[in-house]
């Protein structure tokens, strides 16, 4: 996906085409990370009390921990 993005980018780089892929690319990089948030959530939701407790994690930090990694830790 990235090879095409800066290829893409590199054949308009400027006005409305720029414009236009550089927004369907930021749209599907924001689409692949909802979709690693929603596997991470649902996988860590899918365990029982005990495996979360053996791993340190509480259910409450689970949105977190999903969302970290999705889009990392800032």
């Amino acid at each position: 996906m990235a090879v095409i993005a800066q290829a893409n980018a590199a054949a308009a780089e400027t006005g409305l085409a720029g414009r236009l892929l550089s927004a369907i690319q930021r749209m599907q990089e924001n689409r692949a990370r909802r979709a690693v948030y929603r596997q991470t959530v649902r996988e860590l939701n899918a365990l029982t009390a005990r495996d979360l407790q053996d791993l340190g994690i509480s259910r409450s930090m689970i949105p977190g921990l999903a969302r970290e990694a999705a889009w990392g830790s800032n």
